[in-house]
């Protein structure tokens, strides 16, 4: 359907629909490759660390908990459907199926903070798996293992914070549901929201194998 069908809020410094969304597309992209190259940046300084110190590395993957975060790869990988499916929902007029999927994108985003803050990382506090000169674990290569817990503790605290955002995100775009705001001549910001959430996501599909899997 036209974007220009049903109520289309158009910004006065553009001259029709077309041009506003493909304008807020290409913003949206930009930025997207802005975040793609930071974390690619982290990605390459893990590469060469690993590169420099396998043995503790492998070492150091053990002590991290493969099954929970499993668990919130498959969360994640449920909140980029519901996330999908909430954009499915309004080009179709169904306003309780948009509201239904932000609900389960927020519960699922949820869901992966609680496991990092509750069950993860207070674990690596516990036993002393800290970054730099805090590291106080017993392992075999401590003067090499702090390296690896600093990366680790960086790049998914980095990531858990992008997840925060989306959070936000999803729920200041719930509220625009329960107000009406998008139909099928309106979706463009769910659009633009699930466009983040996704490559949030796809950090995390990289960050899990590298850091609990990469024996």
């Amino acid at each position: 359907m036209s974007p220009t069908e049903g109520k289309f809020p158009l910004a006065q410094h553009f001259s029709d629909p077309e041009q506003q969304l493909d304008s807020n597309k290409l913003g949206m992209w930009l930025f997207l490759v802005t975040e793609i190259l930071l974390f690619g940046g982290l990605f390459c300084a893990y590469i060469i660390f690993r590169s420099l110190h396998p043995v503790a590395f492998h070492e150091c993957h053990k002590l991290l908990d493969w099954k929970l975060g499993g668990i919130n790869t498959v969360v994640l990988l449920i909140s980029s459907l519901t996330a999908a499916l909430a954009i499915r929902a309004a080009q179709v007029n169904d306003k309780a199926g948009i509201k239904l999927n932000i609900i389960i994108t927020i519960l699922c985003a949820v869901t992966f903070m609680v496991i990092k803050l509750v069950f993860e990382w207070p674990a690596k506090f516990d036993h002393g798996y800290l970054p730099g000169y805090n590291f106080m674990g017993h392992v075999a290569n401590p003067d090499q293992a702090h390296i690896f817990f600093g990366l680790y503790f960086l790049m998914t605290g980095l990531h858990g914070i992008h997840v925060v955002i989306g959070i936000i995100l999803f729920s200041w775009l719930l509220i625009k549901t329960y107000k009406g705001q998008f139909h099928s001549g309106w979706w463009q910001p769910l659009e633009l929201g699930g466009l983040y959430w996704h490559v949030v996501d796809l950090i995390w599909i990289f960050l899990f194998p590298l850091f609990y899997l990469a024996g």
